[in-house]
């Protein structure tokens, strides 16, 4: 696996752009496989993880092609299976993506055990109960077997708002005879792209963005073209490099609209931006003061479902706290491993309390030095880089194939900021 070696302290400036959504990108891409015809899509980032998903969908049948730097074209007409390799379904969490898609168009799925970060126990019960709700027959002896020779429209219920058991049961619901209603019902930006890509394909969604959706089945979807959205994981992974390294960024077409409770949370820690139009514009070279709460109590960044404060920037807030003055308790509600990356923090001298699994203080700000240190996962390994980037000193990040999973090019767009970053195989 590749290392990345920083030599941080130094401040940065310029324009950056987030790439398009990853957690858009590979639903999207899994949706393709619904369609006998030629899926275009824009805006595709070029990561690990797409590439790997491409992968098995071309393992299947599927014919894809590269139309420039970011857009890709899948044709699934040649898709014949629906059992999945094991070796390649074990790389990516996101291979659980393609059970929907396939489910719908061939009545039948194996997929074996879906890997991906080791973040905690991460539940496929909802996903079940949304093809049972279908009319699906499931046994998950070896991994998943499922059959449903007719799905039928029905109304559910989630357990949970789950990003991935919603665009599963949307997929699978989008061919299925009759209505389906599906409550509770997860609203994030990326279930927004897939809906609103179905639509373009053929499909007949309603509710899109709300935690109410319904779909009239369709008997089969056709070509479309779309644009995948800017992330605003990578775009809050932005706010914290310019708080940490003390920097002055503008992100450009940022998803303005997506970006409420993301500003909410780092205005918390002290960290302003202003809007500019479509860009953001983000000042880390002032200090930044932790906001305490009403009466003086500690304030709280904590995650959520949409439209709350991302999970998958908890992370990151955690660094761009290690900056601002004050203490603040940062609480991640869906993981229960997703903290424990904060011991590589202490050792490169963040003074952090582990409350437990899901809860950490932060007292700031900290003196950060070089460390070597290991990427465990996508977003913590980002956090841990944006800190390298702020500590004096040289740190070495191991295994950061992990962050180029989520981030594309990463090293190369940090280092057109002024960042020192080589990337060593």
């Amino acid at each position: 696996m590749p290392s990345f070696m920083v030599s941080g302290g130094r401040e940065l400036s310029g324009r950056i752009r987030p790439a398009g959504n990853k957690n858009a990108a590979l639903p999207a891409l899994a949706a393709t496989l619904m369609s006998t015809g030629t899926v275009r899509l824009g805006n595709v980032p070029r990561i690990r993880d797409v590439a790997t998903l491409l992968e098995i969908m071309e393992s299947l049948g599927a014919a894809v092609r590269w139309r420039g730097p970011s857009t890709v074209e899948v044709n699934g007409a040649g898709v014949s299976s629906a059992r999945l390799d094991p070796e390649l379904s074990r790389r990516i969490r996101a291979s659980i993506l393609l059970a929907g898609p396939l489910l719908a168009r061939f009545g039948s799925l194996f997929l074996p055990p879906p890997g991906g970060d080791v973040i905690g126990r991460r539940r496929l019960d909802t996903h079940l109960l949304a093809f049972r709700a279908l009319g699906a027959r499931i046994e998950t002896a070896q991994g998943l077997d499922i059959d449903a020779r007719s799905l039928v429209g029905a109304r559910m219920f989630l357990d949970e708002p789950s990003v991935t058991a919603t665009e599963n049961a949307v997929m699978a619901a989008a061919l299925a005879r009759g209505e389906t209603e599906i409550r509770n019902a997860a609203s994030e930006p990326h279930v927004q792209d897939l809906c609103r890509l179905l639509n373009r394909m053929g499909a007949r969604i309603e509710g899109i963005g709300s935690s109410t959706i319904r779909i009239q089945g369709v008997s089969s979807l056709g070509d479309a073209e779309y644009e995948i959205g800017a992330d605003h994981i990578e775009t809050g992974s932005f706010i914290g490099l310019a708080a940490a390294t003390g920097s002055r960024l503008v992100i450009e077409d940022a998803p303005i609209e997506h970006l409420d409770a993301i500003l909410i949370g780092f205005r918390r820690l002290g960290i302003d931006c202003r809007i500019d139009e479509r860009d953001l514009i983000v000042d880390g070279r002032r200090e930044a003061l932790i906001h305490m709460d009403a009466f003086g109590h500690i304030p709280k960044v904590d995650d959520g479902p949409w439209p709350a404060f991302p999970a998958d920037l908890t992370s990151i807030a955690v660094v761009a706290a290690t900056r601002s003055r004050g203490s603040v308790l940062i609480h991640e509600k869906m993981f229960e491993s997703r903290m424990f990356f904060t011991d590589k923090l202490v050792a490169m001298g963040a003074r952090i309390v582990l409350c437990d699994p899901h809860r950490v203080v932060v007292i700031g700000p900290s003196r950060l030095h070089g460390a070597r240190v290991e990427s465990p996962d996508i977003r913590a390994g980002m956090a841990i880089l944006i800190a390298a980037l702020g500590a004096s000193g040289t740190s070495e990040i191991r295994n950061a194939g992990q962050i180029e999973r989520g981030y594309e090019r990463i090293d190369e767009r940090l280092a057109a900021l002024g960042a020192e970053i080589r990337r060593l195989d």
